[in-house]
């Protein structure tokens, strides 16, 4: 597993304006979006692309253009919506699919409860959006869910992440060929699962509590 934690200033700047807890919805929304094409932006590095002839007005040359199959972008309900928009507005190319996972607040363990895939995924890259890795149980599901289709290799972005989450996904995941940007990774989990310092919970501050 290989795990890459952004370093640059504008990703920390936006950043601790997302963990402040007077942030209104419509600031966080937007927020998460350019966070998200940021850290695409890195997610992306082994993109597959094939070559491609074109002419410019000068001459012809070659350039390249996304492979097929295409990658697909696999945003986990209901939090992992609010980053979709970014991830697409820099690889707008990719297919979308859809898990919903929910995580039992009790057992900290991740239930599958809805699920908009292809059947196969053989050969496919696959990016996963989760803006909270936290004790690493739904997103190791998904991942999981996710490689039993077939895929090639799966990329996971994350606003942010705990230790323990990144433990366990490598754990989990150990032989495959798994990728985890994070926007930062933070200090543990408290006693009940939430990141430290974190943001709180990333779905209600995007959408309103439901």
């Amino acid at each position: 597993m290989r795990l890459h934690v952004a370093d640059h200033p504008l990703i920390t700047h936006k950043l601790t304006v997302l963990r402040d807890e007077n942030t209104p919805s419509p600031v966080f929304r937007q927020l998460t979006e350019e966070l998200v094409t940021l850290l695409a932006y890195e997610a992306t590095r082994n993109v597959r692309v094939s070559p491609h002839e074109i002419r410019t007005p000068v001459t012809a040359t070659t350039g390249v253009k996304i492979s097929e199959p295409r990658p697909l972008v696999v945003p986990i309900l209901r939090a992992g919506l609010g980053m979709l928009d970014g991830m697409v507005k820099l690889l707008p190319s990719a297919e979308v699919g859809f898990l919903g996972m929910a995580r039992n607040e009790e057992t900290l363990e991740p239930t599958t409860y809805a699920e908009r895939l292809p059947e196969d995924l053989s050969d496919r890259q696959c990016f996963v959006l989760d803006p909270m890795l936290a004790t690493g149980g739904s997103l190791g599901a998904a991942m999981e869910f996710l490689f039993n289709r077939g895929a090639r290799d799966v990329t996971a972005i994350c606003l942010l992440g705990a230790p323990e989450g990144v433990a366990a996904i490598e754990k989990q995941v150990e032989g495959r060929d798994v990728t985890l940007v994070l926007g930062a990774l933070d200090e543990r989990l408290n006693e009940k699962g939430y990141i430290v310092p974190g943001l709180g919970d990333a779905g209600d501050r995007l959408y309103g509590t439901v």
